[in-house]
């Protein structure tokens, strides 16, 4: 798959995991300085990684889960619960994946995530309550 293929598998995914408005803001953002980087991770990341049909997206969403805990990428943390549950990860699932973490990397991360994951979830239902409303 050549590099255009790549990059427009991966904005495609990037937008039904993440949402549409947020991929498209970040693409906009992206100046001459750090769109080179926006290109590598919609065409690697998002294309070739997550277009790789081996692992489903709600098990990509959960390992992701587990590794941002670990690294405390809260920003990206957030993001990812958010795609999550678009992947049909149940806040259950989102739990248990947060407790493993506890286990494997330590309280302290594991309790910024769930503060994360919290707000995150919140702000999921109230962006589908509001998509609801305009239906």
């Amino acid at each position: 798959m050549d590099d255009q293929n790549l990059f427009e598998k991966g904005f495609a995914n990037r937008k039904q995991v993440l949402g549409a408005a947020h991929v498209q803001k970040s693409w906009e953002a992206a100046d001459d300085f750090n769109r080179p980087m926006q290109k590598l991770v919609t065409e690697y990341c998002w294309g070739a990684v997550w277009g790789d049909e081996t692992l489903d997206f709600k098990t990509r969403s959960m390992l992701n889960l587990a590794m941002l805990t670990a690294m405390s990428q809260h920003h990206e943390l957030s993001v990812h619960v958010k795609g999550a549950l678009t992947n049909g990860v149940s806040r259950e699932e989102i739990r248990a994946v947060l407790m493993q973490a506890a286990v494997y990397c330590g309280a302290p991360f594991a309790l910024a995530a769930f503060r994360i994951a919290t707000d995150a979830i919140k702000a999921w239902d109230e962006a589908q309550a509001a998509q609801g409303a305009q239906a």
